[in-house]
Formats: C-alpha cells, sequence, structure tokens
C-alpha cells in the first residue's frame, strides 16, 4: 500500500517533468525564431526555462530514488555474503536519509534567506527557486524510510540489495571469437 502511494506521487512528478519538459521546449525554440526571425525575444524564457530545468532536476532525483536508477557499482557488495549486503544497504540508506537532511536544511535556510529577493526578469521571489531542493528531501525521505524498513523487516528479498541492473564488464550474449 505504502509503494503504491509512492508510485502513484512519483508518477505525478513524471507528468509534472514532462509538461516542464515541453514548456522549456517550447519557450527556447520559440525565443530562437523570435531572435533570428524577428530580431526580438522573450526574455521570460531563459529564466523560466533555467528555473523549469532546476525543478525538472529535483524531481527526477525522487523519481530515479524511487525506481532505484541513480548511478552505481557492485563489485564490492556483489561479493559480499547476504548479511553484509544487507549491512552495506542498510548502512547506505542511513546515509541517504542524513544526506536529505542536509539537503532539507540547506535548501530551507537558502529559501528562508532569499525569500525577499526576486529574480532579475520573472521578478518572483528567489525562495520559489531553492524550494525545489525542500521538496526533493522530503519527497525523498518517506522513500528511503520505507525502503529502510522494508529491509529491516525482513520484507526486502535478496534479489533487491544489489541495485545494479546491468554490468558493461559482463559480456552480453555470444563473445567475438
Amino acid at each position: 500500500m505504502i509503494q503504491k502511494l509512492i508510485n502513484q506521487y512519483c508518477r505525478a512528478l513524471s507528468v509534472l517533468m514532462a509538461l516542464s519538459l515541453v514548456l522549456m521546449v517550447v519557450m527556447v525554440f520559440g525565443n530562437v525564431v523570435m531572435r533570428y526571425g524577428f530580431n526580438s525575444g522573450l526574455t521570460l524564457s531563459e529564466e523560466l526555462s533555467r528555473w523549469l530545468f532546476v525543478w525538472m532536476t529535483f524531481l527526477g532525483g525522487v523519481v530515479a530514488l524511487n525506481e532505484r536508477a541513480h548511478l552505481g557499482t557492485d563489485s564490492l557488495i556483489s561479493r559480499l555474503p547476504v548479511a553484509g549486503q544487507r549491512l552495506c544497504l542498510g548502512i547506505s540508506y542511513v546515509l541517504m536519509l542524513f544526506i536529505c537532511w542536509l539537503i532539507f536544511e540547506g535548501a530551507l535556510k537558502q529559501t528562508q534567506i532569499n525569500w525577499d529577493s526576486t529574480s532579475a526578469v520573472m521578478e518572483t521571489s528567489m525562495g520559489y527557486f531553492y524550494a525545489s531542493g525542500v521538496v526533493f528531501a522530503v519527497l525523498g525521505a518517506p522513500i528511503l524510510v520505507y525502503n529502510l524498513w522494508r529491509l529491516l523487516s525482513g520484507q526486502m528479498p535478496d534479489k533487491d540489495l544489489i541495485g545494479i541492473r546491468e554490468n558493461d564488464d559482463m559480456p552480453h550474449g555470444n563473445p567475438h571469437p
């Protein structure tokens, strides 16, 4: 049930990211056409595209966290016994939660510090820009807590202890003679 809820909000984040990407492409392409074709442009498009890119990156980080799609290496972990793999995964979840806390704390301070500052073109509070880190930490931490709970309660299968799904070092199919 918890994983279903997490998957639903990740699906909603994916839709927001797709809409952001479409808006960015339209604004940047439209701005290029206007600059080269009509010798004018939309100053708003550059700043808003930059903001959307930052937000899209942080939201994508949450989705990747849920899908365990972040980069990793398994050269040491795969050689450990299952108990060692569980221990290392547990330590990594605790460290990631700590990093989420650091991101939350830092982004919240930046949001508060910059709340009264406005952006150059949109004249919108810069606090909204820095709030992307707060949102990442608030949405990412439950995923980590849930996975840590699954690990500690024994609900995580052994096949999920190593997050690497594909390895470039391993030959695919028949090796060339």
